[in-house]
């Protein structure tokens, strides 16, 4: 999954993943090692030069496979390391759900866009 030319921003921070039991209780999803997962809600926009209008981007959550620590609150730049995408299929017959889940090694802080070039003197 490359998302080189895409800004992303947390909307929601980092948080232990969790799913409802058959008990309707909440318990955190782990992978097949036992490690716990985590999930942040993240806005995906491209980026456009200066003067163009950027379509529409999109919400997406994102399971990261380690904890990704303190300094990634809400409205957060960061960079997903090692991002990929899941298809999914749920169900049979005349009920069936699919779609893709994103996932990522971690989270880390965006790098700083490179400043404009300035015109010669």
């Amino acid at each position: 999954m490359i998302l080189d030319g895409y800004k992303l921003t947390v909307v929601e921070p980092p948080a232990p993943k969790t799913r409802e039991d058959d008990n309707g209780n909440q318990v955190p999803v782990t992978d097949r090692q036992g490690a716990l997962q985590f999930v942040v809600s993240l806005f995906a926009k491209l980026q456009v030069p200066a003067g163009q209008r950027a379509p529409k981007g999109e919400e997406i959550k994102v399971t990261l496979e380690t904890d990704p620590g303190d300094g990634f609150g809400e409205d957060t730049r960061v960079a997903l390391i090692n991002p990929r995408i899941n298809p999914y299929q749920l169900g049979s017959g005349d009920r069936v759900m699919s779609g893709i889940a994103f996932k990522a090694a971690g989270l880390a802080p965006a790098k700083a866009p490179a400043p404009a070039p300035r015109g010669e003197k």
